[in-house]
């Protein structure tokens, strides 16, 4: 398997979650100015979308969108725990969490990247961001993951959306909860290791 990731971005869950898989796989950066490639090629060669995360698989097929990549790696291995068994409630639940972060939280942090939006614009962000983290501080009550007990691809991908906070002035300090798990998940060997394969600092 081939993964490919924009330093930073939001693939990186994906990377974090394979280390936790223990999986076999290749990490391919994708230039941020150029979205070239190591060997040269474009990036919309693998993925016509323009952007990560993008799965390759052994067979060559090539899957996309954190709603799709994450589910399917928290499958290699079953015995991780990274989800719920397939058919099950709580296998809903992740994707609803995945939909959430994906839809709501991710996109409105997206906005506050974007150079061109206007502050107003931005500020209507931050204030959207602030009432998805009240309804996920309400919703964690007492566990240490969103999920209950066990770390999930959902958690992954929560972390990552987060630590892009304190450059786009993303204050989470209201809300001890959802600070206390990201910290959890940061603490995690996976998450050094994966931010360290793509240069970041801890």
């Amino acid at each position: 398997m081939k993964l490919y990731y924009l330093q930073g971005a939001c693939s990186l869950a994906c990377l974090i979650s394979l280390i936790e898989a223990g999986a076999k796989f290749e990490a391919i950066p994708v230039d941020r100015k150029t979205r070239k490639l190591p060997d040269g090629r474009d990036y919309t060669e693998v993925n016509p979308k323009g952007y990560v995360p993008a799965l390759e698989l052994d067979d060559g097929e090539v899957l996309t969108e954190n709603t799709a990549v994450l589910p399917y790696i928290a499958d290699l291995n079953p015995s991780a725990k990274l989800a719920p068994p397939v058919g099950t409630r709580e296998r809903f639940r992740l994707q609803e969490w995945l939909g959430y972060l994906n839809g709501e939280l991710h996109k409105n942090f997206s906005l506050l990247f974007l150079p061109s939006v206007p502050e107003p614009m931005k500020q209507i962000a931050k204030d959207n961001i602030a009432r998805r983290l009240a309804l996920i501080e309400e919703r964690l009550g007492d566990k240490p993951y969103l999920m209950g007990e066990n770390f999930s691809v959902a958690d992954a991908y929560l972390y990552v959306i987060l630590s892009w906070r304190e450059r786009l002035g993303v204050d989470i300090s209201a809300f001890p909860k959802v600070t206390a798990l990201y910290e959890r998940v940061r603490a995690r060997p996976s998450v050094e290791a994966a931010r360290k394969a793509e240069g970041l600092s801890a």
